[in-house]
């Protein structure tokens, strides 16, 4: 399941033996909903219950960049040949620095790389989150979802879901009640709206009930 070896250097090396232990005891069934990404998508504890009777697989990991995501697809995205693809990245590399375009770059590269692998399965983005801490970088953070949905428009199955409006209040600031006290990750309202984002997506394209 994890190909290639994991690199002892790797900054996300332990995450990955504990997800190669846990998989090892209970194997990810093909054609699975497989959500990648970040800690967002790591840190989504009631995604099983939200997801009930679906089989889903959580391969985030946390602190990692889209140009990570990028990377460790080898491993983490084409041995379980999912039947559809959620993805949530780009929020560190923004906050890194990278610029808005070379994002909407690395998705393309992630997009055409599902393409040559896996063929034209449903790909679903989820737009870059508006953090609390973050919120200096909101321009980038609105330009770079603005590119994300552009190439999710041009590209076949692929489909770009706004969860940034939800997440702003009346006076278009970050929704705090939605986040945890580090003003980064988010809390059960976060992911209960991103859940019902994501089934309501899923049963418009007729993949769910």
């Amino acid at each position: 399941m994890f190909s290639p070896a994991i690199q002892e250097t790797s900054p996300f090396a332990e995450e990955f033996r504990a997800l190669a232990r846990a998989e090892a005891q209970s194997p990810v069934p093909r054609g699975s909903i497989l959500f990648y990404g970040s800690s967002s998508v790591r840190l989504w504890d009631s995604l099983f219950s939200d997801f009930a009777g679906l089989s889903v697989v959580n391969h985030g990991f946390g602190g990692s960049t889209l140009a990570d995501c990028l990377v460790e697809m080898e491993r983490l995205v084409y041995p379980i040949a999912p039947r559809v693809v959620v993805l949530y990245a780009g929020d560190n590399d923004l906050d890194q620095g990278a610029s808005p375009e070379h994002v909407a770059y690395l998705l393309g590269q992630m997009l055409r790389g599902i393409r040559d692998r896996l063929g034209a399965i449903p790909v679903l983005i989820l737009s870059v989150k508006p953090s609390p801490v973050r919120f200096w970088n909101i321009g980038k953070i609105r330009h770079s979802n603005q590119l994300m949905a552009e190439i999710a428009g041009a590209a076949e199955n692929v489909h770009y879901l706004d969860v940034f409006t939800a997440m702003l209040d009346e006076r278009g600031g970050p929704r705090h009640e939605m986040f945890t006290e580090d003003g980064l990750h988010m809390n059960r309202r976060g992911y209960t709206l991103w859940a019902s984002v994501v089934r309501e997506r899923l049963a418009n394209l007729h993949l769910i009930d």
